[in-house]
């Protein structure tokens, strides 16, 4: 294990709507496992992590701990919390439910089932040095701005300067637990992830770590089909 403790927070509050289907994203199934699984099981193998908290809705908390929880043999401490409306909600109910010694808490969407281990290990080593990293790649489209009501696109933005949003979000603990109070007590609600809470009440600079490509979130039927090939290519190595 690490010599810091390090918590995971996986986020599977979502309602996961755009998938389609009986079911949330987060519990479909690839190769007989939920989603869910794939990202839990990471985070458990990892020797960085020393718990999870998974977050869920409270009308899948029964699911959560019968197919998941007690039907894979986790060898880590895996604590249950109800989340919010909001992702900020639910990543706050997270913070408050972790180790009172912790150290670093690693932030991460559970429809992000790809994540690995060289991720946490990238992110681990800056957050030690920069108290707040975020993990992310360069974007390769061409990117243009169009305005929200207007079919018109406006600029073209540098995609040298621009780099998409992934996770985990990495945060020393005090910093980011302080930084989700003060958000949640101000009333905003405009924040996406969790590097805008930091930014907006600190000011403290975020480092962005590398991912990878494979790193995708499931969003729609098709990232489901891409997320299932990248498992299936990892189980064959």
């Amino acid at each position: 294990m690490s010599e810091k403790f390090c918590s995971a927070i996986v986020l599977a509050a979502g309602s996961g709507t755009r998938v389609g289907g009986d079911l949330k994203k987060q519990y479909i199934p690839i190769d007989g496992k939920p989603l869910l699984y794939y990202s839990l099981r990471v985070f458990d193998k990892s020797p960085i992590i020393n718990e999870i908290i998974l977050v869920v809705s409270e009308d899948d908390e029964r699911y959560c701990y019968d197919e998941i929880i007690d039907r894979f043999s986790f060898t880590k401490p895996i604590t249950m919390t109800i989340g919010g409306a909001e992702r900020y909600n639910s990543v706050y109910s997270g913070l408050q439910s972790v180790n009172e010694n912790c150290d670093y808490v690693f932030i991460h969407d559970g429809a992000r089932p790809c994540v690995d281990e060289d991720i946490i290990a990238r992110a681990y080593e800056d957050v030690q040095a920069f108290d707040a990293c975020v993990v992310g790649m360069p974007v390769t489209d061409t990117i243009r701005r169009v305005l929200p009501g207007d079919d018109c696109a406006e600029e073209v933005l540098d995609r040298n300067e621009i780099w998409g949003m992934q996770t985990p979000q990495v945060f020393e603990y005090h910093l980011i637990l302080d930084s989700y109070s003060t958000y949640i007590d101000s009333g905003e609600t405009e924040a996406t992830d969790d590097a805008m809470i930091v930014e907006w009440v600190t000011g403290h600079p975020i480092r962005i770590t590398e991912g990878t490509r494979r790193n995708i979130k499931v969003t729609t039927p098709d990232d489901l089909l891409i997320a299932e090939a990248f498992l299936r290519q990892k189980k064959q190595r």
